[in-house]
């Protein structure tokens, strides 16, 4: 056979194989039947693991055969009375993960897995931003914890219409779903989306407030710096694609068409082969 038929009958088959991903939660609560009941209907083959036992399958050697790996988990915190307790990841995950990074491995992160492995400030860098519980001291200056907000409805904004992860999107679209007040790398990112909420403290509520003293809904005595309106963004650690969306607390969210176009198009744009070609052209 010709190669250049060959080629065209190899890349002909990729194209028609549906993507293989690694799913992994835990860590934060979530609606589990709406939440698969999304992933079942995205035509794609996702096999899915929890933390803690997501720490010991996270290696080069077990993720091979997994085009891309989808995080909705949150490691690292034990929530505890008087506030959380933040774990160091041990050195044989950290080791692994960084192989994974070298490696080129695709990574999509959603929502809460911004707040993952909080006493590990790369984990923060290879995502883009850091959602914080409570606030801390980083080089001798005081950083506060992060906000929240449930329930916004909002308009998403598409920043870069030729990205292919935000393809097939309109202009702009609605949403209602949790927002953060958080500190975002904006210079390391390349974005995706902003939205048109207000990223302020009056708009949003303390973390440490719930974790630390069972304050819901306050933001009370917090002045913390007014955060970034982008809510979606690319970027690249090592060699991996990475992507994260700050959409997806819960079945509304999930339900919106736009949000499910936006998931589709993110898992395949850090699939590995693909994402190597966009790197390559780029």
């Amino acid at each position: 056979m010709p190669l250049i038929l060959l080629q065209t009958l190899t890349a002909v088959t990729r194209a028609m194989t549906p993507l293989n991903i690694l799913l992994v939660t835990k860590g934060h609560p979530f609606e589990k039947g709406p939440f698969f009941d999304l992933f079942d209907s995205l035509s794609i083959n996702y096999t899915h693991v929890e933390q803690p036992l997501a720490t010991e399958v996270l290696t080069p050697e077990l993720t091979a055969e997994y085009d891309c790996l989808v995080f909705y988990d949150m490691p690292g915190i034990d929530f505890k009375a008087g506030g959380p307790h933040y774990r160091q990841p041990s050195p044989a995950f950290k080791a692994n993960f960084l192989k994974l990074l070298e490696a080129g491995k695709g990574m999509v992160f959603l929502h809460h897995a911004i707040a993952g492995w909080p006493a590990w400030p790369e984990y923060g860098r290879i995502i883009g931003g850091r959602f914080r519980y409570t606030s801390t001291v980083i080089n001798g200056k005081p950083v506060s914890d992060s906000g929240y907000r449930h329930h916004v409805t909002h308009t998403v904004r598409v920043v870069d219409d030729q990205h292919p992860v935000t393809q097939g999107l309109p202009e702009q679209f609605s949403m209602t779903d949790e927002l953060y007040l958080f500190e975002v790398f904006e210079d390391e990112i390349e974005p995706l989306l902003s939205s048109d909420f207000a990223f302020t403290p009056d708009q949003f509520y303390s973390a440490a407030a719930v974790v630390q003293r069972g304050e819901m809904n306050s933001n009370k005595d917090w002045f913390p710096p007014n955060g970034s309106d982008r809510v979606g963004w690319v970027k690249r650690y090592r060699n991996s694609p990475i992507c994260y969306l700050q959409g997806g607390d819960d079945p509304v969210a999930w339900s919106n068409q736009h949000y499910q176009q936006l998931l589709v198009n993110a898992i395949k744009w850090a699939s590995a082969d693909r994402a190597r070609s966009d790197f390559a052209e780029n």
